[in-house]
């Protein structure tokens, strides 16, 4: 059946994080794609399945998908599970899912609040790097976690940060100009959530309710069991540029796991993350006992609704440093190290390659190469890639063109995931995926999920890696791990670096 969309601007503004708090935090399927504590520009998207929200799983070892509706009122109906790809029911769902316009409808450039009018409603959620390994045809190791988890949203809170203005947006379904019976399922919906965000304290300021995080859940409760220790991941580098040495890849990312036995509040130790790292792609998706908790500073795609494809490549770090010369001079030997350039040169050709099987003809482009940016705890070498999608391919395309992203993997791509399978020596999950949503618009923002904590029944775990080339020092490598996890295991109440 078609859908249209509503819209409501609601008065004055609320920080995303306040109203997360206040109601959201105990919700058990919830997503929220953050702007940041500090964001100036951009949007924030808060929402919550309701009874009639379908959430699909996909495991991609036995190449199966499951559907269900977790929160669906009296008669439950039960997981569904068939053989068969993600995409296909994604895609279907979107398909399904895309408003009609007319007269009572709203069009969709008018809508929302992101810039480009693209409308984050449809899919959110997260495809694992297993699903990758399946997409490449290279050995696929077990995670506990789904290889992909998406839940449909079709109504949701935006936040404008450039504007300060927050916006109700949702779907009806509905044939015709008559969509007032059509509306009923979710009659009610904004007159609710408008009166229960006018009701919170319009003096909360960013990280107000992060400042209030109790101090026990940042007090140390268990200590890291790293995958590899130093002597091993040593040995593993070696490997790595062993097989660089012999033809096999240019660049190997390499990772390592990091598991902790804690289970912290999620939402708790989400508000205490984004408020030591803040980040522009931060996100929290809970679904049920699985919680991502992210502080990614990449984004791995954007598609927006006229199908204008970019993607940020970032390979490249260094630390900051609290004293400002200092600090420069960290970002200056970042820019001029030959061996962080080459590793992000390799990694643009990759995405050049990946978006070409995708884009109109000549529309493939670098419009920014190399360029530092700077978060609370290191300084990224980051590129852009862009072009434009070729009719009649989707957004989900790109993704099963482009996914996993190059900067997770090395290069040649399908040669390098088969090297590292062998290396790691253990499944990756979430971490080093990507997460976001796929709208029924045709537009998608998608981050990697690097910088993030994933919690689950058994604890928690953190994903740490770097690019390995034959320019690679050991000692550095593995300190890089470090740097990129000590923000991460401080929220979990294990900062000290335990192997």
């Amino acid at each position: 059946m078609p859908r249209r969309l509503r819209h409501r601007t609601l008065p004055g503004w609320r920080e995303p994080d306040a109203v997360f708090t206040a109601l959201y935090a105990e919700s058990t399927h919830v997503v929220w794609l953050d702007g940041g504590a500090d964001a100036s520009s951009g949007a924030s998207v808060l929402a919550v399945a309701n009874p009639g929200s379908e959430f699909v799983t996909a495991d991609a070892l036995r190449g199966t998908v499951t559907r269900s509706l977790p929160l669906a009122d009296g008669a439950v109906r039960a997981p569904v599970t068939t053989s068969g790809s993600i995409f296909e029911v994604l895609g279907r769902v979107l398909g399904e899912g895309r408003p009609v316009a007319g007269a009572s409808a709203l069009a969709l450039d008018e809508a929302d609040a992101f810039a480009d009018g693209s409308l984050p409603l449809g899919w959110f959620g997260w495809f694992g790097y297993e699903l990758g390994a399946q997409l490449n045809e290279v050995a696929i190791a077990e995670a506990e976690t789904p290889d992909a988890a998406f839940l449909f949203i079709d109504r949701a809170l935006v936040f404008d940060h450039g504007a300060r203005s927050m916006r109700l947006v949702w779907l009806v379904d509905g044939d015709g100009d008559d969509v007032e019976d059509a509306a009923a399922p979710v009659a009610g919906w904004d007159e609710e959530l408008a009166r229960a965000v006018d009701g919170l304290d319009a003096s909360s300021v960013p990280g107000d309710s992060a400042a209030q995080v109790p101090a026990d859940a940042r007090r140390a409760v268990g200590s890291a069991r790293w995958r590899h220790d130093p002597e091993r991941y040593t040995r593993l580098i070696a490997e790595c540029q062993a097989a660089i040495v012999r033809g096999d890849a240019y660049q190997l990312c390499l990772t390592n796991r990091i598991d902790v036995d804690v289970h912290p509040d999620p939402a708790t130790a989400y508000l205490a993350l984004r408020a030591s790292s803040p980040s522009h792609h931060g996100g929290y998706v809970r679904f049920g006992d699985v919680a991502l908790l992210s502080a990614s500073p990449e984004q791995f795609l954007r598609v927006d609704s006229g199908g204008f494809v970019t993607t940020k490549p970032m390979k490249g770090t260094r630390p900051r440093s609290g004293d400002p010369v200092a600090d420069e001079a960290l970002r200056r030997e970042l820019v001029e190290s030959e061996k962080e350039r080459a590793e992000n040169l390799m990694i643009v050709d990759l995405m050049r390659n990946d978006l070409g099987r995708i884009a109109e003809l000549g529309t493939v482009e670098v419009p920014w190469l190399l360029e530092v940016e700077q978060y609370a705890h290191v300084h990224q070498l980051v590129s852009t890639v862009t072009a434009r999608l070729r009719h009649p391919l989707t957004a989900l395309d790109v993704v099963e063109s482009a996914f996993p992203a190059g900067s997770m993997t090395g290069a040649p791509k399908r040669s390098a995931m088969t090297i590292l399978h062998e290396l790691e020596q253990g499944p990756r999950g979430v971490y080093s995926g990507a997460f976001g949503y796929l709208g029924v618009d045709g537009s998608a923002d998608l981050a990697m999920v690097i910088r993030s904590i994933v919690l689950t029944p058994r604890g928690a775990s953190i994903g740490t890696g770097g690019g390995i080339t034959a320019l690679s020092v050991a000692a550095e490598e593995i300190e890089e791990t470090r740097v990129k996890a000590r923000a991460l295991l401080a929220v979990l109440g294990a900062g000290r670096d335990s192997e």
